[in-house]
């Protein structure tokens, strides 16, 4: 394994990036499916109970949030476990956004309540990012040549 030309290791690598984008678009056939079903859903529940009003906003976000949790385990345990380093990389991105829009929360003078969300926001993103980076570097520590 350490043995690899940079031939191979590119080889391997363009092998990776392909399987990540295999599993980029099937997530997203998941995505567009399940938006189909739920569209297909709140019609047929509209015309049944003869309302014109629509959904109710919390519900149809309720739905949401609870079909990303589905899509969301899906896609992560489709990961190869090459790809996993890289996965934890984004994940660390992502969180170093959230950061930023918590102390964006934290120093809006408008409520005691959005400095108090921000300022959760701002701890749970950072343990977040620490822990990320930890499982990063002991990933990365299973590669290394052992002396």
């Amino acid at each position: 394994m350490a043995d690899l030309s940079p031939a191979q290791a590119l080889e391997r690598a363009q092998a990776a990036a392909e399987a990540a984008q295999d599993a980029a678009v099937a997530a997203q056939g998941y995505a567009d499916g399940i938006a189909d079903t739920i569209a297909a859903g709140s019609e047929a529940a509209m015309q049944m109970a003869g309302s014109s009003t629509g959904i109710d906003p919390f519900m149809f976000r309720l739905a949401i949030f609870v079909l990303s949790i589905f899509i969301g385990y899906f896609v992560v345990w489709s990961v190869t476990p090459a790809l996993h380093t890289p996965l934890m990389a984004v994940t660390n991105a992502i969180s170093s956004v959230i950061v930023v829009g918590a102390l964006v929360g934290v120093a809006a003078d408008a409520s005691g309540i959005a400095s108090t969300f921000g300022l959760v926001g701002l701890v749970l993103a950072s343990v977040n990012i620490f822990g990320g980076f930890l499982v990063t570097q002991r990933m990365l520590a299973m590669y290394r040549k052992k002396n």
